[in-house]
């Protein structure tokens, strides 16, 4: 199944752009995807943490992505 992925922040420079198509690859959890999109691009295993955001709201891993979902990867935000 081929996906488009929205990246922000410092995600579009692992990405290197603001958006990927990618191919999911067997199961299509959120946590499968994570899975692949960590062993495609390592700097990701650097983040403390990120959330992955289908169709607009956050998703738990056990969530199964559909074609047509809208994918975005968001990595944590600091302020002050």
């Amino acid at each position: 199944m081929d996906i488009s992925i929205l990246a922000f922040g410092i995600v579009k420079e692992f990405f290197g752009g603001p958006a990927i198509a990618w191919e999911l690859q067997g199961e299509r959890t959120v946590a499968r995807l994570k899975e692949e999109l960590e062993a495609a691009y390592p700097d990701m295993k650097k983040l403390r943490s990120y959330l992955v955001a289908v169709n607009d709201e956050y998703a738990e891993d056990g969530l199964v992505i559909r074609p047509g979902d809208e994918i975005a990867i968001i990595p944590p935000v600091s302020g002050g």
